[in-house]
């Protein structure tokens, strides 16, 4: 990626980036959450003072400019071939099945020859192991049983929620405000439609063209100055999302 003294451009699409946005010039966060619709929006923007509590207006006006603003249920806006790595987290178990193929093909197209596709998701075997782990707990510690529904809500709770969890912490009337002008968990992309382990994943991914598929760390990756870039780690350079597994392929 480098010649000599002078660094190569780099690209990154960081696709559905919510919050977790990079000011880095390699790097284009791509969303299109709740907070950028508002904010894209100027009806909605201006209304915001009046459905959005402090907290949530602060995130509203703290996003910065630099997000690209585009309904990811549609062609991705970039040329072929224009990327040297595509990156999303939690982003690819909130969509339906039958579009990952279409998805799948987007990334592809906007790849490079020898392009990373860096994928984060829920881990599906880290939630089964803990919950199977609290589950023979349960059988020698009767006390442990007031907290079991928590396990079993980490598999199944992102399927089955209806409402966006911020807006259930509201009051009623702003509740209802947010509903209806912004919509239940499925269409915010909060839900999720299908979940991923370290087997399909990279069948997913084989299916789809890619190749070297390989299970990843955090903190490690193909892409070059991976970890400047912060996307996987939290404040104190720890893992942002932890649970999840994180697998890259190569176009």
């Amino acid at each position: 990626m480098t010649s000599g003294n002078k660094r190569c451009a780099l690209k990154i699409i960081n696709i559905g980036c919510g919050h977790k946005t990079c000011a880095d010039p390699d790097v284009v966060n791509v969303d299109w959450s709740m907070y950028l619709r508002i904010k894209s929006n100027p009806v909605l923007f201006s209304l915001s003072r009046f459905f959005l509590d402090r907290d949530r207006l602060e995130a509203l006006n703290a996003l910065p400019e630099s997000i690209v603003v585009h309904d990811l249920r549609k062609r991705l806006p970039f040329g072929d071939g224009s990327a040297d790595a595509v990156y999303h987290s939690h982003f690819l178990q909130t969509l339906d099945r039958d579009v990952i193929p279409r998805f799948m093909s987007e990334v592809g197209r906007v790849l490079k020859p020898g392009g990373i596709h860096r994928i984060v998701v829920l881990n599906l075997e880290k939630l089964c192991a803990e919950y199977l782990a609290h589950l023979r707990l349960c059988e020698t510690d009767p006390g442990a049983r007031a907290t079991h529904d928590d396990y079993i809500a980490r598999i199944i709770e992102l399927m089955v929620r209806k409402e966006a969890w911020g807006t259930r912490q509201q009051k009623p009337l702003r509740r209802f405000v947010e509903n209806r002008l912004l919509g239940d968990a499925r269409k915010r992309g909060e839900s999720c439609q299908w979940m991923y382990d370290g087997v399909n994943l990279p069948c997913l991914l084989e299916e789809a063209g890619f190749r070297r598929v390989s299970i990843q760390h955090f903190d490690v990756s193909q892409i070059p100055r991976w970890n400047d870039y912060g996307l996987d780690r939290n404040g104190q350079g720890g893992e942002y999302k932890p649970g999840s597994v994180y697998v890259e392929a190569v176009k």
